[in-house]
């Protein structure tokens, strides 16, 4: 596999390239990409360390698997290409923000301009089979991005690591919380959110705060 990935990601991450396990991994999803329809394109996959490259990543948010119907994923977890209409996650998304910030619900679910500000956006699997959700999970991508997480936090310090559902929450145990900020929630998937576990939870203004006390700039969300 050809990793299109930023240079300073391929520092970090190098030791996983070389290992066995991501030798398979990129066999399987060379094998897949050329027998079915997968997403995100293959010049996608790694979008979301082209965005938010190691040392500019400041605050994480984790996602599971890609948007798995046409024209969605472009390799940024919650984010739809612009044009696409959003999925109900998003739409919850920044429904919360809205409510939040004040500002007006966006008309573009593309979020490619979080990353571009350190919002480092990372799905746990990276890619998927057409039509098919979690068809590509167990197969080394978690290790990989297990690796990431880890990664951040040992050579890094005060990053906001945004942990949405039960998933996202079983990474807090890869994070050092006395270098790292911790934020938790339900999942702004409907099932979630309908029961109370989204709405409110204030995370883009407290992101802020944490940002803005450590001296770094907050996000334009």
């Amino acid at each position: 596999m050809n990793v299109n990935i930023h240079q300073s990601w391929k520092q970090q991450m190098q030791e996983e390239f070389d290992k066995p396990y991501f030798q398979e991994l990129a066999s399987f999803v060379r094998e897949e990409y050329r027998k079915n329809t997968c997403y995100p394109k293959g010049k996608d996959i790694f979008n979301a360390f082209e965005y938010s490259p190691f040392d500019k990543t400041k605050v994480v948010i984790i996602g599971q698997d890609p948007y798995h119907g046409p024209g969605q994923a472009h390799g940024l977890c919650f984010s739809v290409q612009k044009g696409m209409a959003h999925p109900p996650s998003l739409i919850n998304i920044f429904k919360e923000m809205q409510a939040d910030l004040g500002k007006p619900y966006p008309e573009n679910g593309d979020l490619t301009s979080w990353g571009d500000q350190g919002v480092l956006l990372l799905n746990a699997t990276l890619t998927v089979r057409a039509r098919q959700a979690g068809s590509h999970q167990k197969k080394g991508w978690e290790i990989f991005t297990d690796a990431v997480i880890r990664q951040l936090s040992s050579k890094r310090e005060g990053i906001v690591f945004l942990l949405w559902g039960g998933y996202a929450k079983k990474k807090a145990s890869l994070i050092d919380a006395s270098k790292h900020h911790i934020l938790t929630s339900g999942h702004p998937s409907p099932l979630s959110a309908n029961r109370g576990h989204w709405f409110g939870n204030k995370h883009f203004s407290q992101t802020n705060q944490i940002l803005n006390g450590s001296g770094q700039q907050p996000i334009n969300w």
